[in-house]
């Protein structure tokens, strides 16, 4: 771990959020705002790998999306598909294993089997695991888990934490300690609310097309200074 770091999440969320007012700002359509976004998904996780952060999960579309302009849906996904296709190679060679996590069975076909291409060729590495959550809803998510728990016939008397986190689509990751949000919203808009229970938050008002390597350094350094006390009285309380 980097020196200048107290403490380093092993897993960071983030949601990304302010491409449409960073395109409106300079008068230009909000697709050039995910466009340059996707600039930004490529610093984060270079930075993420320079700072040795083991999981990443970004929120990139939600299951209320759909309900955007379809000229803007149908922009998304073309920068979804120019993403695992263009950026494949460079991420394959970066040691970034590639997940997705939300209903994938609901992205045009082509689309969805390019995702299931990228996730089988990049499955072995293990430098930094990159969830990409695509038509994901943290209740849906829920919705799911509960639906596969009653058919695979789980009994009442047998449900825990435990049980209901293997459940979920990210079953093999750790929560997240730090999530952090762009634009200055402070709502959890129905991402990761199981997972994020105790997370700690950092939210910014950079606009993400602006959001910087410097930018999560300060998040990692403000996430290093909170007393993560999950529910129990602070640690410095008993000194």
């Amino acid at each position: 771990m980097s020196e200048e770091f107290k403490k380093l999440p092993t897993h960071i969320a983030v949601i990304m959020d302010g491409n449409g007012r960073w395109a409106t700002a300079r008068g230009l359509p909000r697709a050039e705002g995910h466009r340059v976004g996707t600039e930004a998904v490529r610093r984060l996780i270079k930075a993420c790998v320079d700072f040795q952060i083991k999981y990443l999960t970004i929120y990139a579309f939600s299951t209320e999306n759909w309900a955007r302009p379809k000229e803007e849906v149908n922009g998304l996904m073309l920068l979804l598909e120019s993403v695992v296709v263009n950026e494949l190679e460079s991420l394959d060679k970066e040691g970034v294993r590639i997940q997705h996590i939300g209903r994938l069975e609901a992205l045009p076909g082509n689309l969805a089997d390019k995702v299931r291409h990228a996730i089988e060729v990049t499955h072995n590495n293990e430098k930094l695991v990159l969830n990409i959550a695509w038509n994901y809803g943290g209740r849906d998510e829920l919705v799911c888990a509960i639906k596969h728990m009653i058919q695979d016939g789980v009994k009442a008397d047998d449900v825990n934490e435990q049980l209901v986190s293997s459940y979920l689509f990210t079953s093999d990751t750790p929560d997240p300690e730090l999530l952090i949000r762009t634009s200055g919203e402070q709502r959890l808009s129905n991402f990761l609310i199981w997972q994020t229970a105790y997370s700690e938050w950092v939210i910014t008002p950079v606009l993400w097309p602006d959001f910087s390597k410097e930018d999560l350094r300060q998040a990692i350094i403000e996430y290093g200074n909170r007393d993560r006390r999950f529910g129990k009285v602070s640690s410095s309380a008993s000194k």
